[in-house]
């Protein structure tokens, strides 16, 4: 609300008339200002008076017509003859604030907000007008806005959020909101605030002063109402009528706490499960309601008394009881099962544990249901022990499986022994060694099993229902092959073994031993013997399935025997005893003093003490025999005659060599290729030549395209010249005689090559047929024939 009402006190200069001299206008001159006195030519002071005189007050926010008066300057030199100008400059000054030169009137010319500024700093100026020159010195004053109540209480947001925990104390404090005001605080009640709470009761409640929001009413549940919209008022004047007010509003949400236990809405729970059901798997599900939420609706389910069959866990998503399997089912051993499951909260409150109990019990019962269940066997696995080289059909175990299913008589449980057949996975037995009866699982061998080839047989037999043969059970059969003495021991390795042609008598050259692939219970035990009447070998058995070879005599000699072969039987202990003879070779060697080999080679002889003369002659003669026999082979093959053009009298193709041959045309192109002629710049590389046999039988031809105006008498003389002076050019002489007859005819080749043989046989009447052109052929043809010459 603008007021029209001026509340300033404004200090006017007053110039005295009885004054001769101009008083400076500041604030040492106020005496002479206001026309006291002077006594004795000091100046009076009045020490008393302490408000200020260079200060003016204003209204903020006028509201009138004209420009809002602001105050009068007046200087003791302004004599009222219009010669002083009054100056203002500073804060608004000629725009916010005008001066009258003449009066030196103030005035505002636009509404002041005090929001926008408080105060303005101006200077005063009094000049000569005739001269400018300053008559009074340069005065500083302030203008300051008074402030009105024009802004209304403003919060700093229009709506605040807040918690607290349900069933809280009355005086609780949830948040404190807070308004601010623009208007001048340390002037009147503008801006000094009131806070109420116009919604929100009688829930809650605010603090007249600080806006703080206390609860009100005891015991507000969240599980009944969980969220409060509170509207709060600030109003400034200290909340009297007329002033202004700002509202906020304040959304309340009451935050959980643990005051309700878990409760099952059922107590008696049914659940059905099937007997085929694995380990660890779910059955079924029990849920109890807690309307508390969070952390402090999280419950744990248990078993009262625990279990041996069942277990109870909590599924942490949806606070669910999940009832799982610990042990296998068995629909035929026992089909109905009890138990309590309890359930409490994992947090408490303490505050509310007090008269309340915090859990709840319900009874589950379960029903196992039958399945059709594969069968089962009396083992797993089997193990089955067989000796070996067994003959092809003997026995080897039996494996038995039942049918679990159904077995609720003594009767039934006699019968569920056949009512399945039995099977061999044939991919665990790839080599087909054994044999399993359909009906009763009887296990025998289809081929002799050995040891040394391998000592376990790993197969799976397939129990199938006879019923359902979809329900099927494997079972593993691990088959060990015992041990038969049936390998005779042998060396352990292959021995290098030599003897000094300076060897002594009874001296060790080799230790032996052997290894048999059997195994014995009691472990392996061999005997090495050799023949007792070998003079130059004896062995000694160590008892340890070792034997030393030694040296019976002395003086051996690579001339007389370069290598001896011993002949060693290594027997066995095991029944039925084996044994077996190896061989060791024994090589004679030079050696030296110390019996280190030096050289094992049998010494080169002289021709004379073993060859005589006439067997040396004998080999001479045979070595030159044998020479010449090699000489005259190359000889004959050297000179052996190269094979004739003409192989025979009757294969006339490639040598006849026709004169004034006019040819057969065109088309006739087994004698020769006439498209050269018709083009001399065409060369055939691959034409084959027709005085000579030709190496490939179908020689590659290439029509060369006609080209008029040929010079046929140019190209043959061409031809001539380089033939005639080509140096490869072979050593006899060619003749081929080339002529045109142009476009060529209908009729077939005349060509007579290869009818030198049939010449007589042929009938030529048909010749007669050709027409007047061949008229003089056919009658020289028709004129020799035998017939008509006879």
């Amino acid at each position: 609300m603008i007021t029209n009402r001026v509340l300033l006190l404004l200090m006017l200069p007053v110039l005295w008339p009885s004054t001769s001299t101009a008083l400076p206008f500041t604030p040492g001159n106020i005496g002479n200002l206001f026309g006291m006195p002077e006594s004795d030519g000091k100046i009076l002071q009045r020490s008393k008076r302490g408000w200020m005189w260079n200060q003016f007050f204003l209204l903020e926010e006028y509201g009138g017509n004209d420009h809002q008066y602001v105050g009068k300057l007046h200087s003791n030199m302004d004599k009222g003859d219009g010669n002083v100008k009054y100056v203002l400059t500073g804060d608004g000054a000629g725009t916010l604030f005008l001066i009258d030169e003449k009066s030196g009137d103030i005035h505002a010319t636009k509404r002041l907000d005090r929001e926008e500024k408080a105060m303005y700093t101006l200077h005063a100026k009094v000049l000569d007008r005739n001269t400018n020159a300053e008559l009074e010195p340069d005065t500083e004053f302030n203008i300051k806005i008074h402030d009105i109540n024009d802004n209304a209480p403003r919060f700093a947001k229009e709506v605040y959020f807040a918690s607290v925990p349900e069933m809280s104390e009355v005086g609780t404090s949830v948040v404190t909101v807070t308004a601010t005001d623009a208007d001048d605080q340390t002037y009147g009640n503008s801006a000094k605030l009131v806070y109420s709470i116009l919604q929100g009761q009688p829930y809650f409640s605010v603090d007249s002063e600080n806006g703080t929001i206390k609860t009100a009413l005891p015991g507000m549940d969240r599980e009944v109402k969980e969220n409060y919209q509170v509207v709060i008022q600030a109003k400034d004047m200290a909340g009297q009528m007329g002033g202004l007010s700002g509202t906020t509003t304040v959304s309340i949400t009451l935050t959980d706490v643990n005051d309700s236990p878990p409760r099952f809405a059922n107590h008696s729970f049914r659940v059905t499960a099937v007997e085929s059901t694995e380990i660890g798997g779910a059955i079924g599900r029990i849920r109890a309601d807690d309307p508390d939420i969070g952390r402090n609706a999280e419950m744990e389910y248990t078993i009262v008394g625990g279990h041996d069959i069942f277990n109870i866990i909590t599924d942490q998503t949806t606070q669910e009881g999940v009832i799982i399997i610990k042990k296998a089912l068995d629909y035929e051993s026992k089909r109905d099962y009890e138990f309590r499951v309890e359930v409490k909260n994992t947090y408490l409150d303490a505050r509310f544990i007090h008269g309340l109990q915090f859990k709840d019990y319900a009874t589950v019962k379960v029903t196992v249901e039958d399945v059709d269940e594969p069968p089962i066997f009396s083992r797993n696995p089997y193990i089955i022990e067989v000796h070996e080289d067994t003959a092809a059909g003997s026995f080897v175990g039996v494996v038995s499986a039942r049918d679990p299913d159904g077995v609720s008589s003594p009767n039934d449980a006699r019968h569920a022994w056949w009512k399945q057949r039995y099977s061999i996975d044939r991919h665990t037995d790839l080599e087909r060694l054994f044999h399993i009866d359909l009906v009763n699982g009887t296990i025998t061998t289809l081929k002799s099993l050995d040891r040394e080839m391998s000592k376990w047989h790993n197969i799976s037999v397939v129990a199938t229902e006879i019923n359902n043969p979809r329900q099927t059970t494997r079972v593993p059969v691990f088959i060990k092959v015992l041990d038969v003495n049936d390998n005779a021991p042998e060396f352990a390795m292959s021995y290098d073994t030599f003897v000094c042609e300076n060897v002594k008598a009874g001296q060790l050259i080799q230790t032996i031993s052997a290894v048999d692939t059997d195994e014995p219970l009691v472990g392996h035990k061999f005997v090495f013997s050799i023949s007792a009447s070998n003079p130059n070998f004896t062995i000694v058995d160590k008892e340890d399935n070792t034997a030393n070879i030694l040296t019976r005599r002395g003086g051996f000699s690579r001339r007389e025997m370069s290598m001896y072969f011993l002949p060693v039987v290594i027997s066995d202990n095991d029944y039925p005893i084996q044994s077996s003879t190896s061989t060791l070779i024994v090589r004679v060697c030079a050696c030296d003093s110390r019996g280190n080999m030096q050289s094992c080679n049998p010494e080169v002889l002289p021709f004379s003490d073993g060859l005589t003369t006439g067997a040396l002659v004998a080999i001479l003669l045979c070595v030159i025999i044998l020479l010449m026999i090699v000489v005259l082979f190359a000889a004959l093959r050297r000179q052996r005659k190269k094979e004739p053009l003409i192989i025979s009298k009757e294969d006339v193709r490639d040598n006849v060599v026709s004169y004034n041959d006019e040819g057969g045309g065109e088309e006739d192109t087994q004698a020769f290729d006439i498209g050269t002629l018709r083009n001399p710049e065409v060369m055939d590389a691959n034409k084959l030549r027709r005085d000579i046999i030709p190496e490939m039988l179908f020689p590659f031809r290439r029509t060369s395209p006609i080209k008029d105006n040929t010079d046929v008498r140019d190209f043959i003389n061409g031809r001539l010249q380089e033939n005639d002076s080509d140096p490869t050019a072979p050593p006899y002489d060619s003749l081929a005689t080339y002529a045109y007859e142009g476009s060529g005819s209908l009729a077939e080749s005349l060509s007579s090559l290869e009818s030198a043989a049939t010449e007589g046989d042929q009938d030529y009447d048909y010749l007669s047929n050709w027409g007047p052109q061949f008229k003089k052929l056919a009658e020289m043809y028709i004129g020799k024939s035998p017939d008509r010459e006879t």
